[in-house]
């Protein structure tokens, strides 16, 4: 018995020995054991960087189709199409930036703050600020206030229903992150940590990254220029003496998406409607001789012997063309397709000689120039330039004529920063069609054809118009950029109705000036939404043309009407 008792206790003891050895060591080594391989616990800040900036272009196909292409491009006229409905496929921009967008920039700036060298993280916590900041302008441009401020808390602080920050709030707040990001961009350092590949845009150019900066707070400026001059009259200094400066190269710092497999539009360039040109930027194009006119539109098929036939046929074109002009082969029509239905109805209907041929008259856009590889086609590659040379010189322009410019350095007359916007914008347009394999404006450098278009009449300063000249400038320089054409025929009222330089066609529709935000889902931050919404002056949940036309946006709400430019 007391035999048996010994091997019991011994028993006990090793029992308990191993049970005592077993949980340290399982405990010691949960973490390792115990870890799920599929689970990332220590992310990587180029993976999650990559994605937020392709996620800058990656959702853009909806967004061309179903808010460009037969939305905001038709209400800009700089192209006409069948009227639609505002589909619940807009605003694609907005859930991107909560989706997409932010959460990884977010992520990379809460790693970088854990790690024990951060200092050499300045550039990168700077850049995720610029990205954040250059989508974030498009989603308040046609949604006003939305969560940044408390954005993405949900993930660290349990905050799930974020407040609005209103139009104000946000530019303020960018133009100090702006800064703030200028200022660590500046201060250089060799030792600092790069994105490597993931930065496609830049290849980790800091100095680019600053200029976008600045660029980007010169859309602010001129945002905020109906609320307050003065702090446009602020900015413009600021981004002019600031040592990084603006964009201020064609090549290397414009802001482009450069991707051979990137084909957004595709197939859907036509999708429920054709696009054509409207009479008022086909004919100035056409009489000032502008090198984008054959990049932008696609001629019709008055080509070849065309007269001969019309001749042996007993036909006459109709009134509104002139069988003298030499580039009759484009051919533009009202924007709103009821103030002259007699031209209109040449989009749809094509001329018609005899029983087997028949002429379509009214020009298309540039299919190719937007869609590369629409259709059959194989070759060509969609460049798409977010910010550009030319925008920021048409800021610039635009500002000193205004008069901004007193008391600093703004290194060049307003002429000077109209040349070279015109020249970069031309420039830029023809390497969009050379890449995209499409039809040119010219072969070369184009100096010689950029030359011969400045010292047009109708092109050149003339002391008299000049700011109308800018504007106009500036409008046909966005023709890729839809989101930047129609706020700037918002925030300006160009093309003006009735000008004798250049007249915007007559329009009858209600014209929305921003989207109708729809509400969360209930339970979750329906009343931070509806504040916001009140606050704004919105009618909550409302989607009629008559209210979104004439509930505006806060940068908006002095803005004259379209075609009300002064």
């Amino acid at each position: 018995m007391n035999h048996i008792n010994h091997i019991t206790n011994k028993l006990v003891i090793v029992l308990l020995s191993g049970f005592i050895l077993c949980n340290v060591s399982c405990k010691k080594n949960f973490a390792e054991t115990n870890t799920n391989p599929s689970v990332v616990t220590k992310p990587d800040i180029n993976a999650l960087f990559s994605y937020s900036v392709e996620n800058l272009e990656s959702y853009q196909g909806t967004e061309w189709v179903w808010e460009n292409l037969e939305q905001l491009l038709r209400y800009t006229q700089h192209l006409t199409t069948d009227p639609y409905e505002l589909s619940t496929n807009i605003n694609s921009r907005y859930r991107t930036y909560y989706n997409g967008i932010l959460p990884n920039l977010f992520a990379i700036r809460n790693e970088v703050a854990t790690k024990g060298d951060k200092e050499r993280y300045k550039n990168i916590n700077a850049v995720t600020y610029i990205v954040q900041i250059l989508h974030g302008l498009k989603v308040t441009d046609m949604n006003g206030s939305i969560p940044y401020l408390q954005a993405i808390q949900g993930r660290t602080d349990n905050n799930f229903k974020p407040v609005y920050d209103n139009q104000k709030t946000l530019y303020d707040t960018w133009l100090k992150e702006l800064d703030a990001a200028l200022a660590d961009l500046k201060a250089g350092g060799s030792d600092q940590v790069n994105f490597g590949s993931a930065d496609f845009f830049y290849k980790n150019n800091w100095s680019s990254w600053a200029k976008l900066a600045n660029t980007l707070k010169l859309r602010i400026a001129v945002r905020y220029e109906k609320q307050d001059v003065e702090i446009s009259k602020r900015i413009f200094k600021e981004v002019m003496t600031d040592a990084a400066g603006p964009i201020d190269n064609d090549d290397l710092a414009q802001f482009v998406y450069d991707k051979p497999e990137h084909n957004p539009i595709g197939n859907d360039i036509d999708y429920r409607s054709p696009r054509f040109g409207t009479s008022s930027i086909v004919n100035f194009l056409k009489a000032n001789n502008d090198p984008r006119l054959k990049i932008y539109f696609s001629p019709n098929e008055l080509l070849g012997n065309f007269k001969d036939v019309l001749i042996a046929n007993g036909k006459t074109l109709p009134s509104f063309i002139n069988l003298n002009d030499p580039l009759i082969m484009y051919q533009g029509g009202p924007a709103d397709w009821t103030t002259d239905p007699a031209v209109a109805t040449y989009y749809k209907n094509p001329f018609p000689v005899n029983a087997s041929v028949s002429y379509k008259l009214m020009s298309t856009i540039n299919k190719k120039f937007f869609a590369p590889r629409y259709g059959s086609n194989t070759t060509g590659k969609l460049l798409d330039y977010m910010v550009t040379y030319a925008e920021t010189c048409f800021y610039i322009a635009e500002f000193i004529q205004k008069g901004y410019g007193a008391g600093f350095d703004t290194k060049g007359t307003a002429e000077d920063w109209y040349k070279k916007g015109v020249t970069s914008s031309i420039k830029t347009m023809n390497k969009i069609a050379v890449n995209a394999v499409s039809t040119t404006g010219f072969e070369g450098s184009g100096d010689a054809e950029i030359a011969a278009y400045l010292n047009q009449p109708g092109i050149k300063f003339n002391g008299s118009n000049d700011l109308e000249r800018i504007y106009i400038q500036e409008y046909l320089n966005f023709y890729r950029l839809a989101n930047e054409a129609f706020t700037f025929c918002r925030r300006t009222g160009y093309p003006k109705n009735n000008s004798a330089y250049y007249a915007r066609n007559t329009w009858n529709e209600p014209i929305p000036r921003r989207y109708a935000l729809d509400e969360p889902p209930v339970g979750t931050n329906n009343e931070n939404w509806l504040k916001a919404q009140q606050e704004q002056g919105f009618t909550p949940g409302n989607k009629e043309l008559q209210v979104l036309s004439s509930q505006r946006l806060w940068f908006d709400k002095n803005s004259p009407n379209f075609g009300a430019g002064n």
